[in-house]
This record gives C-alpha cells, structure tokens and sequence, in this order.
C-alpha cells in the first residue's frame, strides 16, 4: 500500500513541476510583451530615460542575455533529490 502512494505522490510532483514550468515560462514572455508595449507606448509620446547612456548593447540582446539567464536558474531549480525543498 506505501508503494502505491510513493508512486501517486511522485506523479503529483511531476505534474506540479511541469505547471511551474509553464507558468514560468509565461510569466518571462508576459514581461517581455508588457516591456515592448512599454518601449513603443514611450516612443510614441516622446520620452527618452535618462538612464538609457549605454546603448552598446540592443534591446534584443539584452532580453535574450536575461532570458538566457532565467532558463539556466530554472533548470537548476529542478535538479533536486527526492528531500529537497525548492522555495520560489
């Protein structure tokens, strides 16, 4: 009987794990629209940030060093032993 609800609370986990997934994986390319809605709002009425002085790098290149970086946390976040307790 133990064995069955190991093996159901393993399934469980793994499906938790796919659904924090994809939510996070929605969540990076929400922020990505909400960031080219914002820039093209700001285009259109004008404003320039006083912080944008480094221009050495594209706006595309800096999204894909970010989203680079998100995905490599998130795998380490799923490399885990059956004890492990991940925090979000």
């Amino acid at each position: 009987m133990c064995g069955n609800r190991v093996e159901e609370l393993e399934s469980r986990v793994k499906e938790l794990e796919a659904s924090v997934e994809g939510l996070t994986d929605e969540l990076v390319e929400c922020k990505v629209r909400l960031r080219e809605l914002e820039n093209a709002v700001d285009e259109d009425i004008g404003f320039t940030p006083d912080d944008a002085v480094n221009t050495s790098e594209s706006p595309d290149e800096a999204e894909a060093d970010r989203t680079k970086t998100e995905d490599t946390d998130g795998e380490d976040s799923t490399e885990t032993g059956p004890g492990d307790i991940i925090v979000a």
